[in-house]
């Protein structure tokens, strides 16, 4: 009987190691081998690969005859069929917008003119990669957002890359979809300070524009279509596959004992070969085991393939403050709400310093720090946030294994706008 259930245990192991491999492999299966296949445009397309967010080919700003030629080729008009990279993989059924908002290749590509250009804001100066930048992970390295005329917000600036499994946006979820938060700032007056009827004027007063919305959408420009395309744009950065999903990917073959490897010598070789050329530290290893323990816990917030719940925590931060900043409280007026914010994504975080809604830690090793000694108290704290007493070796395996979930971001082209 022993020996009948060992079998069974060996063959569900198999069968799960074999699924697990195959879109493994097929999703990350190469981000070399799907831009091989972007000259052909193919509307079958892997987020991550540079061909969606690279801008029309040339250089300079964007004549109106090189927008013509780009939107009549058919190619761009067709809805894309995507599929996430390596890790973000597993959460195909988790994607939010796409049905309500069909990613095209030329939608994407004004949503990218419109993410990187300051004309949005009153004054032309600030644009959303102005507090959401590639160069600096998407986000700004200040403690907070700064707007025109250098006036400061009262939150750190989240991160744009892998909204696309991300449904409200904001601190405090107060958008109720990526349309909406991305025009937002357009009318916040400290952000872009402009009104949502003044930046349609302006934008179909630019003649690159007005032929890209009258192409894509029925109804031309308006604030709707403006939030779409940015959206549509922001849906395709994505965190490519870090050395925790080589690692993830390796580990269920690490289970197998040298005959049951036999059958899997192909795709374990392939995995093995991926995890050694993109290594996890013997200390990020321990961070993971840490990170997923009952005793640290982290993933009691930070789960899932974007390790982020999508839910709203009260951590403590900011709360002794005189006139605390209460978070998600004000949105639903929940008492339980009062100081709790999104969990942000641990994917890339090394990149997106300071930290926290207000960006009052500045490093990952201070982060790590507020959890151990059980964040701040207060009325509304977290049931979920408790003193860790780790040692300093613990710490600092925690903040490898964190930087061990870093991946490639997509490459974006910020120039080439309309004149």
């Amino acid at each position: 009987m022993k020996s009948i259930v060992l079998n069974q245990c060996h063959s569900i192991l198999k069968f799960s190691i074999a699924c697990g491999m195959m879109m493994g492999l097929l999703s990350q299966g190469n981000l070399q081998a799907a831009e091989k296949q972007t000259a052909k445009k193919s509307n079958k397309v892997m987020l991550g690969t540079a061909e969606l967010t690279s801008g029309i080919p040339g250089k300079g700003p964007l004549t109106e005859k090189e927008i013509k030629d780009w939107l009549s080729d058919s190619a761009n008009h067709e809805v894309l069929e995507i599929t996430l990279p390596l890790g973000l993989n597993a959460g195909a059924g988790q994607i939010v917008g796409l049905k309500e908002n069909p990613l095209t290749r030329a939608k994407i590509e004004l949503g990218r003119q419109l993410y990187f250009d300051p004309r949005l804001s009153a004054d032309n100066t600030i644009s959303c990669a102005s507090c959401h930048h590639p160069d600096e992970g998407f986000g700004r390295h200040t403690k907070f957002g700064i707007g025109i005329r250098d006036l400061e917000g009262g939150r750190n600036s989240p991160v744009s890359y892998n909204r696309i499994l991300s449904g409200p946006q904001f601190w405090d979820g107060r958008a109720a979809t990526l349309e909406e938060q991305a025009v937002g700032p357009i009318a916040n007056p400290i952000e872009m300070g402009h009104t949502h009827e003044a930046v349609v004027k302006s934008i179909r007063e630019i003649p690159g524009y007005r032929l890209q919305f009258h192409k894509i959408f029925n109804d031309g420009v308006n604030i709707d279509n403006i939030g779409k395309a940015i959206a549509a744009f922001e849906r395709t950065l994505v965190s490519g596959p870090s050395p925790f999903d080589y690692y993830e990917q390796l580990r269920p073959f690490l289970k197998l004992d040298k005959e049951d490897l036999e059958d899997f010598k192909e795709e374990y070789t392939a995995a093995l070969s991926l995890a050694e050329a993109h290594p996890m530290s013997e200390s990020a290893k321990r961070g993971r085991e840490l990170f997923f323990s009952e005793k640290v816990n982290c993933a009691a917030c930070h789960l899932g393939p974007n390790l982020a719940d999508e839910k709203y925590h009260n951590l403590g931060i900011g709360m002794s403050a005189k006139e605390p900043d209460l978070g998600r409280y004000v949105v639903t007026k929940k008492e339980e709400d009062k100081g709790a914010f999104k969990t942000p994504t641990i994917r890339n975080v090394e990149f997106s310093a300071p930290y926290m809604h207000d960006g009052s830690l500045e490093t990952l090793d201070e982060v790590v720090e507020h959890y151990n000694k059980g964040g701040d108290p207060n009325p509304y704290l977290s049931e979920k946030i408790k003193k860790l007493n780790l040692s300093d070796q613990d710490k600092k395996d925690l903040v490898a294994f964190m930087k061990a979930c870093s991946g490639p971001f997509t490459k974006v082209e910020s120039g080439r706008l309309p004149q």
